[in-house]
């Protein structure tokens, strides 16, 4: 495979054999489906937001593709439509959440609104949830804290789909960070970031490709190299970021374990390979030894720590070096975290989300099964 700047392969890919809706249709369909499963009309439109959020940033396999998965949690009572989302323990900068197996786009705001009213008061807030469902992407909750001059700080716990580095077993999860900071006249700085070298649902969009993966982004069964994009169905894992040791993979499943421990073992919440599969279909796992997938979420006030004015000058002098920053010979400009995906919504805005033709697919089954259209 010739070698292509990642964040773009991944948009190209989205865009074959798609056609454009509307980020407002898609928004009002994603609502209408949250609230046909139980949601309150306030709830379903904060899910909706959440959601569509990642098709709008140009992260097509945690967007509106999807809504069905959440839909068959709900059917098979793993997702509770009308949770009572309550706090177990609390300090002045600190709580525990129960989430009451609400959806994750609901408990994880939830989750950053009370961490951001704890900086208000004491300078930071940190919130580690249990018992809630995936979250959709991390960067939305963590960006949260921008409106507030706070820098937001998101992850979560996953899937059991990532074999540690020496093994083949798989024991974490994609379990991704996201860091958003505030700048002043500059775009703000928001980092992303999946914890393994690539994320589960780029291996689905190759999948409806028939595409292989690039090399170092999986592994099958007995722990050797594979580029086949459908090897989790096969026995096979995730690697975690860097690929293998040589390359730093020791450091993407240190990474990923940091989650788990902020996310889970802060919470209460399942851990390593007892974390709630994403697939409705996928047994649960035997003798859980907590609730619910964890999520960890925290706010940091700027003025805690010295006068936003002089913070948001740095930013942007911090910002505008690394944009300046002299590209190698015939690559494209340096990007700032975030910047790719701040792109893509300004041009998805315009002109449109693509959905690929196996997505709308699956619109058009909720459609029918709500009868509602689409």
């Amino acid at each position: 495979m010739p070698r292509i700047i990642p964040g773009l392969f991944y948009l190209f890919l989205c865009s074959m054999s798609a056609s454009n809706y509307s980020y407002s249709k898609l928004l009002d369909f994603a609502t209408t489906i949250f609230k046909s499963i139980g949601c309150s009309q306030p709830h379903a439109e904060r899910a909706a937001k959440a959601l569509l959020a990642a098709d709008l940033r140009g992260i097509d396999s945690h967007g509106i593709a999807r809504l069905s998965g959440y839909v068959r949690l709900w059917e098979v009572k793993r997702v509770n439509a009308t949770p009572q989302i309550k706090i177990l323990h609390e300090t002045p900068s600190t709580a525990v959440m129960d989430g009451d197996s609400g959806l994750g786009l609901i408990v994880a705001q939830e989750a950053m609104r009370v961490a951001i009213q704890k900086a208000k008061t004491v300078g930071t807030g940190w919130v580690s949830v249990q018992h809630s469902n995936h979250f959709g992407i991390a960067g939305y909750h963590a960006m949260l804290a921008l409106e507030h001059d706070m820098i937001g700080i998101a992850m979560t716990n996953a899937s059991p789909l990532v074999a540690p580095t020496f093994s083949i077993d798989k024991m974490l999860g994609t379990n991704p960070i996201a860091v958003a900071a505030p700048a002043g006249k500059e775009p703000p700085f928001v980092a992303d970031l999946a914890t393994t070298t690539a994320a589960n649902g780029k291996l689905e969009i190759l999948q409806r490709k028939n595409l292989p993966t690039p090399s170092g982004w999986v592994q099958d069964e007995n722990g050797n190299d594979s580029t086949d994009a459908h090897i989790l169905k096969k026995g096979g894992a995730l690697l975690p970021l860097g690929g293998d040791r040589e390359h730093g993979s020791h450091k993407g499943y240190a990474l990923g374990a940091i989650v788990d421990l902020f996310s889970a073992l802060l919470s209460g919440a399942n851990y390593a390979p007892w974390v709630p599969p994403f697939p409705a279909y996928v047994p649960m796992p035997p003798q859980q030894p907590g609730k619910g997938i964890g999520h960890f979420l925290g706010a940091i006030r700027v003025d805690a720590f010295r006068t936003t004015e002089e913070y948001k000058k740095d930013m942007d002098h911090w910002i505008s070096g690394f944009r300046n920053a002299k590209p190698i010979q015939g690559q494209q400009a340096v990007l700032v975290p975030g910047d790719p995906e701040r792109i893509a919504s300004e041009e998805r805005l315009k002109n449109g989300i693509p959905v690929h033709q196996d997505v709308v697919k699956d619109l058009h089954s909720l459609a029918e099964k709500f009868s509602i259209a689409f």
